[in-house]
């Protein structure tokens, strides 16, 4: 298997939805995930990547640049990662981690960061602890209506 990692395109869009769904449990629609990707598009510090094999699209990796306040520096955010469940266990999820690991260290990040569900533990938790992350906190949310 080879994989091709590179800059998501408008003909990725319902390939991107269906992965997108996959990781959220919720569809996401051709119209929204054309606006985000035309919204990363604008964006000097986000940027949307597709995972391919053999000419399909079996990830997507959202990464961004974050200021940090409590240290003078930068870090990388995977802001979304997910690979297609017919495609887990193949190192497809590593490498699209490893990828945004380095274009943290092109960007002259002091690491990278990501945020994961509670529901994720056995799964995605361990995954990203192999990869040598650690948690540090909790993420609170307050939804407007």
């Amino acid at each position: 298997m080879t994989l091709a990692i590179r800059e998501m395109a408008p003909d990725d869009v319902p390939a991107a939805c269906a992965l997108l769904g996959q990781l959220t449990g919720q569809p996401m629609t051709p119209d929204e995930m054309r606006e985000r990707l035309e919204w990363a598009a604008r964006s000097p510090i986000d940027w949307l990547y597709v995972g391919e094999t053999d000419g399909a699209v079996c990830g997507v990796l959202g990464f961004r640049l974050r200021e940090c306040l409590e240290r003078v520096g930068r870090y990388g955010e995977v802001s979304v990662i997910v690979t297609g469940a017919e495609s887990r266990r193949r190192g497809i999820g590593r490498a699209l981690m490893a990828f945004a690991e380095d274009l943290a260290r092109e960007h002259g990040c002091l690491g990278t960061w990501l945020v994961s569900g509670f529901g994720r533990k056995d799964e995605a938790h361990k995954f990203y602890e192999q990869l040598g992350y650690t948690a540090t906190g909790y993420r609170f949310v307050k939804l407007f209506d």
